[in-house]
């Protein structure tokens, strides 16, 4: 499949330390990929340096064929990238329902299938506390906040970093399960979360970064059975 996403020869710092060390990544419209790895080892620099928070020293980030190598946050977003960071990013003194319109917006092509309706009964408790403020919200609420807010969007690829992180296992269920319905309704999603299990039986493809190179990859299926792998580059 031709690539939607095509990160060539990627080399970033942060001052004199070399974080991302030559990545290659694709992909695809409508793929799911799993971005794995031990902490530290460049997963949330990656997604920092193609959202254009982090200026490449080397390398290409190209969307649907056109380089746009550290082009500003909101250009990449307006291309179709929807961006849920790790520690959520609500707006503390902003309603549910202003969290939420405050992004709306057509996607790239003028598609409009992710409204505030959809989105509300993606998550029936958003609707319940639509006048809440985002302060109000415990955790697993605020992280279903902010995975709507990039929905609104209409985004073409939807970037999940930890989505899961610190939640407790109902509502990482709840997650987990808004995820395969994103995935099924053909948006693209790039996942990195710390349940390798979670993020193979959710994804078509993934790989495993070590110290800022990609160091394995595969179908999502095939590398769920390969044990020994896992082990040496996961620590499972």
């Amino acid at each position: 499949m031709k690539p939607m996403l095509q990160i060539d020869g990627l080399h970033s710092y942060y001052g004199d330390s070399h974080i991302l060390r030559g990545v290659e990544l694709s992909i695809a419209a409508g793929q799911a990929v799993g971005l794995l790895g031990r902490n530290g080892m460049g997963k949330t620099t990656l997604i920092r340096t193609l959202m254009g928070y982090v200026k490449p020293a080397a390398g290409h980030v190209r969307w649907n064929g056109h380089d746009v190598t550290a082009q500003a946050p909101e250009r990449i977003a307006r291309l179709g990238v929807g961006y849920v960071p790790e520690g959520r990013g609500v707006f503390p003194n902003l309603s549910v329902r202003e969290n939420l319109v405050m992004s709306e917006r057509a996607g790239a092509g003028g598609q409009r299938a992710w409204t505030l309706d959809r989105v509300l009964q993606l998550f029936p408790r958003l609707a319940e506390r639509l006048h809440h403020g985002g302060m109000q919200l415990s955790g697993g609420e605020q992280q279903m906040l902010a995975i709507g807010r990039a929905l609104m969007t209409n985004p073409a690829l939807l970037i999940l970093d930890e989505a899961t992180e610190g939640l407790a296992p109902l509502v990482v269920a709840e997650i987990w399960r808004v995820i395969a319905e994103v995935r099924a309704s053909g948006i693209s999603t790039l996942i990195v979360d710390r349940n390798y299990r979670a993020v193979l039986g959710h994804t078509d493809r993934a790989v495993v970064m070590e110290k800022g190179n990609i160091v394995l990859s595969g179908e999502s299926t095939v590398l769920a059975g390969d044990h020994s792998a896992l082990a040496r580059w996961l620590g499972v």
